[in-house]
């Protein structure tokens, strides 16, 4: 028995077959009203699957184009969570686990000079502040508190490389010492890991030595 498509899903179908499309483009494909095809819409804006832009006309009103965002995109069958795990195993099958190694090691030290850069002034609480942000934007989902010591402890909620994370443990590894090159003064201590089974990842950043 096939799954009923729902009309949110349809929506979802048609704009990613269409890249951009407007409502009255939109509803060749409907046979319900428009107001119940745009309560559906607005409700895939709402939750972030959907984006709009609007486009002026010399004549006549503004109109409104709609396209997927990137979580709406990821609503269709990709290879993100396997594909990356599965080409370390392919190079760890082919040249060995230091290659692996090497590789991450190379990664981490990609981002850590990239963070560098943005890091390079500022006070410790600006430099916290600041590399959260940026880690935010990668897809991290971070609660932080300034403590009494002056220090910080600092929960992640999202890893958006969880799956490589936990089929190769020397990413944690690499991600710690990350944040003690870019703290090289403080203490930086792992109290809890999402992939040792964790509901979060902990961190403790203590305020820098004199």
């Amino acid at each position: 028995m096939n799954k009923r498509i729902t009309t949110k899903d349809k929506i979802l179908q048609i704009l990613k077959k269409d890249n951009e499309i407007s409502i009255r483009d939109l509803m060749e494909y409907f046979s319900i009203s428009e107001v119940a095809v745009r309560r559906h819409l607005n409700d895939l804006l709402r939750q972030g699957f959907v984006k709009d832009r609007e486009v002026k006309q010399e004549i006549g009103r503004p109109f409104h184009l709609y396209s997927l965002t990137k979580k709406g995109h990821g609503t269709f069958p990709n290879q993100y969570e396997t594909l990356p795990v599965e080409l370390l195993e392919d190079l760890e099958n082919l040249h060995g686990k230091t290659a692996v190694n090497e590789l991450l090691l190379k990664r981490k030290e990609r981002e850590e000079n990239a963070l560098f850069l943005q890091l390079e002034n500022g006070s410790f609480d600006e430099k916290i502040e600041k590399m959260i942000e940026l880690q935010e934007k990668k897809g991290y989902m971070i609660e932080y508190e300034k403590k009494d010591d002056g220090g910080y402890e600092i929960k992640n909620f999202n890893c958006p490389i969880y799956n490589l994370a936990t089929n190769y443990g020397q990413i944690c590894k690499n991600e710690k010492d990350m944040y003690r090159a870019l703290f090289p003064k403080s203490e930086v201590i792992a109290h809890a890991c999402m992939t040792k089974g964790q509901k979060y990842c902990y961190w403790k950043i203590t305020k820098p030595e004199n």
